[in-house]
């Protein structure tokens, strides 16, 4: 007898010791459901997760805990079912609280039998709302982590490509100056020339694109007032939308200047209203606009300009938006378009220290915006140029022999004696034993001394000596900041004679 009650004492203990801990774990709800489903006991955890008291909750059908589509789905029937004929049942998904509002949970249904006779079933639910948002986060950071190795890998390519392709339409476009001069009266090889010269610009347009979807691109970034320069290529904007479509303007007046390449600047927003305008082939409004933001991003912190886009088009499938800066992809017919316009307004957008953003919905429109940084000097302004013819020695200093020939022809044109060398060696050589009016130097050459690292020697050596570097591609230029005029490649008669005519004397 003695023994008897010694095990039944032992027994309650034991499960009034259960009861307790049960009752009084904090971060897990456990309680009980009879077989229909029916809460039958409920502890702290539940209370404090799911935010009944027992005596709200008990007595009632755990289905509240579930979301309306749950329920009209049939989804807390079939999980108790699964439990049942499974042995377990195990889900992640969302549940709601006794305020409405939702948490992620994280959920076991465990059938208990007695004697083989199903009595009802265990449940347990944990509130990892955090631990999702975290994993939604990394997820993120993993995909932008991708999209931007994915970038930089282009980027790369292109940058590559367009290096060696600038020197070949250098090639082409230098001769072209030969090719006129001989042309004289015959209109058939006037005819020839002349699609050669528009066949090549378009090249150099096309390089130029490739190079600021990589980040390429030697810029010269200055303080642009927005509204003016708007208003400086309105023609060319009007010419980009035809006929059909509306150019409207939402410009604030206190528009801060932004600090950008003016040249890429134009390039983006002329590409940004082609755009627009191909998504609106019935017509429609694009609208221009521009406004103050101030940032407070990881990478973008500060005062900015955010400079809208947007059109009423048809809009972007959103198995499509992903891909839309990508470099030679397009969703235009064949003939229609490169595929390099929004790259171009992607590499610009970075390269600037800015980014671009777009919001789309079908059938409604799209908005491209360009986040670009405040210009903290006061807005140049655009001087007309003129026509500058020179005299004196160059020296000339490139390692491509065709580019060589090219450069030596058209600064002769200009009234120059050229002489030419190599490298960046040969160059401080040929300095230091004869004298010359100012160096034309490429950035990129082989040997110990790039371009760029000539002419900061030149500067310490020859102070007053004049220098005037080119580039087709160089990943130096962007460290110039100014230090020195960088002629683009390829470049014409003009564009050379223009950027001599601004060097120091």
């Amino acid at each position: 007898m003695t023994e008897k009650f010694s095990q039944q004492r032992d027994l309650f203990e034991s499960e009034r010791s259960f009861r307790l801990l049960v009752e009084g774990v904090a971060d897990y709800a456990l309680y009980m459901l009879d077989p229909k489903g029916i809460i039958t006991s409920w502890n702290i955890g539940g209370e404090r997760i799911k935010g009944y008291s027992p005596e709200e909750i008990l007595g009632q059908h755990f289905s509240r805990f579930y979301t309306e589509a749950d329920r009209v789905n049939g989804k807390p029937a079939r999980a108790l079912r699964i439990a049942r004929e499974k042995g377990r049942y195990e889900e992640e998904g969302w549940r709601v609280r006794k305020d409405g509002t939702f948490f992620w949970a994280s959920v076991v249904i465990d059938p208990i039998y007695e004697d083989g006779a199903l009595i009802g079933f265990a449940k347990i639910t944990r509130d990892i709302t955090e631990r999702r948002n975290s994993e939604l986060k990394l997820e993120a950071m993993h995909k932008q982590l991708a999209e931007s190795q994915k970038f930089d890998a282009l980027g790369q390519l292109t940058g590559g490509v367009a290096h060696d392709f600038n020197n070949l339409l250098m090639i082409i476009s230098g001769s072209l100056h030969i090719l006129k001069k001989s042309a004289g009266d015959d209109a058939k090889l006037k005819r020839a020339v002349s699609a050669i010269e528009t066949a090549t610009r378009r090249g150099a347009a096309l390089t130029n694109q490739l190079l600021t979807f990589a980040r390429r691109q030697s810029v010269n970034p200055q303080a642009i007032d927005f509204a003016e320069r708007v208003a400086a290529i309105r023609e060319v904007l009007d010419a980009g939308v035809g006929s059909s479509v509306r150019l409207a303007f939402d410009i604030h007046s206190d528009t801060w200047p932004i600090k950008a390449d003016v040249s890429e600047l134009e390039t983006a927003l002329l590409n940004l209203v082609i755009n627009a305008r191909d998504a609106m082939p019935d017509g429609g409004t694009v609208t221009i606009g521009a406004r103050n933001v101030v940032l407070n991003e990881p990478h973008l912190a500060g005062d900015f300009v955010a400079i809208d886009v947007t059109d009423t088009g048809i809009g972007i499938p959103s198995d499509v938006l992903g891909k839309i800066f990508e470099p030679f992809f397009t969703t235009k017919p064949i003939g229609k378009g490169t595929g390099l316009g929004l790259s171009q307004v992607h590499g610009f957008a970075h390269q600037a220290g800015g980014t671009v953003k777009v919001a789309s919905e079908l059938g409604k429109g799209t908005t491209f915006t360009i986040v670009l940084p405040r210009g903290t000097d006061a807005p140049s302004r655009k001087t007309s140029a003129t026509t500058f013819r020179g005299s004196g020695t160059v020296l000339l200093v490139e390692d491509n022999p065709d580019v060589a020939s090219v450069s030596t022809g058209l600064l002769e044109q200009l009234g120059y004696h050229v002489r030419r060398v190599a490298d960046a060696e040969a160059a401080l050589l040929e300095i230091e034993n004869n004298g010359v009016d100012f160096v034309f130097s490429d950035i990129v050459m082989p040997g110990k001394m790039d371009g760029l690292s000539l002419a900061r020697r030149l500067r310490q050596i020859r102070p007053g000596l004049p220098i005037l570097l080119a580039t087709g591609y160089s990943d130096v230029a962007a460290g110039v900041r100014g230090d020195f005029p960088i002629l683009r490649k390829p470049y014409e008669i003009h564009e050379l004679s223009e950027a001599i005519a601004k060097l120091p004397r």
